[in-house]
């Protein structure tokens, strides 16, 4: 007899039927799902390793990195200048045996930078295309905000469709195609916000903090020496990425849970209908976006901790990285210094959890 695994929850019945224990062949097919994390999860712990050499702490930006690779969704890391927001970029990208391009956006850059452009061969009497850096399948989009809405709005085809189009021909990207970015706070000089529609394609939205005393002191220890060089071994391949990716998609979700995703998300567009007096600080709730992302980044936590199935955990750790960029407060809000994480948070804490 196969035993119920913790946090699962009982499968909805029929509609005028009883609730019921799930069925021997769900507790069957979770099993099975648990042994495909366990295959293919191999190159998780090494690429951690590999990173941690480099990077110390920031455990939680680690981790968001990783469900960037795991699910195919492009990350925005928010920080301060010096935070090692390009250097986890650039080392994820040596421990992965992949192309990388990094782009460095500046204010007098053009679309052409990015995608390419066409170029005219007088020899041939013709136009050619000539591919921009967009053509690799790791991007590290490096201050992103730096550069106008025109230059960043280049990147919304590739970010959502994985093409780009060149005067009238459309090129497809690499599968393992990732948009990684970073930008400085807003109130930074010389920066420009993203516009709307660029900003809900990131899945994730990941704000980088200082590091604690301890850290700071081990960072000052591993930089002993100005020439030291960190050596950085690639130990992971584009193959077991997108093989892993196939195993989080079939990660069990339960019926409740993704009712659990949806009631958070509606909460940020009806806070009153779950007794939350939010109304006047939200201008626009999430989209449906953080929906479906909600789903995606809380399978790759349930991947990364060794689970065939979702809990309500995994929702909750998910919610504020998923949100924070899709909900536009109000005047009011900003008047009374209340951010968008703080609503997420009392959404949290009001909506019931299954």
């Amino acid at each position: 007899m196969l035993e119920k695994p913790p946090h699962i929850i009982n499968l909805p019945a029929a509609s005028g039927s009883e609730v019921t224990e799930p069925s021997t062949d769900v507790y069957t097919s979770i099993q099975k799902i648990n042994e495909a994390v366990s295959k293919s999860s191999g190159w998780i712990a090494p690429l951690r390793y590999e990173l941690g050499k480099v990077i110390v702490g920031q455990e939680h930006l680690i981790e968001r990195l990783l469900i960037s690779l795991l699910s195919g969704g492009h990350i925005l890391l928010e920080g301060l200048p010096g935070l090692a927001k390009t250097l986890a970029v650039k080392t994820l990208a040596a421990a992965i045996q992949t192309d990388f391009r990094r782009i460095q956006f500046t204010p007098d850059m053009l679309p052409a930078d990015i995608i390419g452009t066409e170029i005219y061969n007088p020899r041939e009497t013709s136009f050619e295309v000539k591919q921009g850096p967009i053509f690799s399948s790791l991007i590290l989009a490096d201050e992103i905000n730096r550069a106008p809405a025109k230059v960043q709005s280049a990147l919304l085809e590739a970010m959502q469709e994985k093409q780009v189009t060149i005067g009238d021909q459309t090129f497809p990207l690499p599968e393992l195609f990732l948009v990684l970015a970073t930008q400085n706070p807003i109130e930074q000089e010389g920066t420009y916000p993203l516009p709307e529609a660029q900003v809900d394609r990131f899945m994730l939205k990941v704000v980088v903090g200082y590091p604690s005393r301890a850290e700071e002191r081990r960072i000052l220890d591993n930089f002993e020496r100005t020439d030291a060089e960190i050596i950085v071994a690639p130990v992971a391949h584009s193959d077991d990425i997108l093989a892993a990716r196939k195993v989080v998609n079939s990660i069990y979700m339960d019926g409740k849970i993704k009712d659990y995703i949806v009631s958070l998300v509606y909460a940020t567009r009806e806070p009153q209908n779950y007794q939350l007096e939010l109304q006047q600080y939200i201008e626009t709730g999430a989209s449906p976006r953080a929906t479906i992302n909600l789903k995606v980044v809380a399978r790759c936590l349930a991947f990364l901790a060794g689970r065939g199935y979702v809990t309500p955990d995994d929702v909750k750790a998910a919610a504020l990285d998923v949100m924070r960029h899709r909900l536009r407060i109000s005047y009011e809000a900003e008047a009374e210094g209340i951010s968008s994480e703080d609503i997420i948070r009392k959404i949290l804490d009001t909506v019931p959890v299954p």
